[in-house]
């Protein structure tokens, strides 16, 4: 089985390469065989670190390079993680680019597997960007999409678009709608929910950060290790648990700005608390305060998909996980 995972050298790449190699084989048809992974390919702007697999190639390219990528999705092809976006901050600062990766690059690639003939298995990350609005006290997985920025947007058409071409029967699509990730590790990046990492991230690594937004204000959360695990099972669901409503909202947790600030105390102590800086940016709270900050997961929890027990295990996972 060969797979390719789009922005496969970023965080979530790089961990999704390293669970798959992990596995034994997965299901990715309808039979529900579980078959041997023989190739993964990392797709990205920038070289994926060497895993030291021979399993695993990487590919710099961009995903907007119809030439390369046409080389890369072909009949022999099982599974696509399409994971590769431009995020929300730099989508909405740069309307062109987030059009052209998020948008287009994601059509091309739609039309490659279409091309490919044999309704290869395609699993698109979508964002909780794609609602907005008037929003009901707890988002279901059929509440209209309403998004209030160029991310949320260029994400929900890009689930109706795979929607489509998996009603013509192009592709087997699932679409896997993913909560804020927290705790990412790395840099702080542009997307407008940065500092939901960057709370707890700089703090335990002794470095001041700047929360730009109310401690009242509650976002819906998933780690890092629970979004892999999210998307490993939601790829391998077969397309009958799905019918014909392919979107599925990951399991989350519903936390306060202050809620996660009292985690960080109790993990890193008064000393790290005093590290947070508060400068309110109207900005990143419009973006991030028209996010539902919770949303029902008992579709997710019947295909038996699970989420994080609490934000304390989040901050554990990103100790045991990256600081250790």
């Amino acid at each position: 089985m060969k797979i390719v995972i789009t922005g496969g050298a970023g965080f979530l790449g790089q961990k999704l390469a390293r669970r798959l190699l992990q596995l034994d084989g997965i299901a990715a048809r309808d039979d529900g065989v579980r078959r041997p992974i023989d190739e993964v390919v990392l797709v990205d702007r920038v070289a994926a670190p060497d895993l030291g697999v021979a399993r695993v190639r990487s590919v710099a390219a961009d995903i907007t390079d119809a030439q390369v990528m046409g080389g890369l999705i072909g009949p022999d092809v099982d599974l696509v993680f399409h994971l590769a976006a431009i995020v929300s901050g730099a989508a909405e600062a740069d309307f062109d680019l987030g059009m052209a990766i998020n948008l287009d690059a994601s059509r091309r690639l739609l039309d490659l597997c279409r091309a490919a003939g044999h309704r290869p298995r395609v699993v698109f990350t979508s964002s909780v960007a794609v609602y907005g609005g008037a929003l009901p006290p707890v988002v279901t997985d059929e509440t209209r999409l309403d998004p209030r920025s160029s991310y949320g947007v260029q994400k929900a058409i890009g689930e109706l678009l795979l929607g489509d071409y998996t009603r013509k029967g192009f592709v087997d699509g699932r679409i896997l709608r993913l909560p804020t990730i927290s705790v990412r590790p790395g840099a702080p990046n542009k997307a407008a929910s940065s500092f939901a990492s960057g709370l707890i991230r700089e703090p335990l690594g002794g470095q001041p950060t700047v929360c730009p937004v109310s401690t009242d204000l509650r976002l819906w959360l998933l780690s890092p290790r629970g979004a892999i695990d999210g998307i490993v099972a939601g790829a391998q669901l077969p397309s009958s648990a799905l019918g014909d409503q392919r979107a599925l909202n990951l399991p989350g947790l519903s936390v306060s700005v202050a809620e996660m600030i009292a985690a960080l105390e109790r993990a890193g102590g008064r000393a790290a608390v005093d590290l947070i800086r508060f400068e309110r940016d109207p900005a990143v709270e419009a973006i991030v305060g028209g996010w539902p900050a919770a949303w029902d997961i008992s579709r997710a929890q019947a295909l038996g998909l699970k989420g994080d027990p609490d934000f304390d295990a989040i901050v554990r996972a990103y100790v045991e996980d990256e600081l250790n």
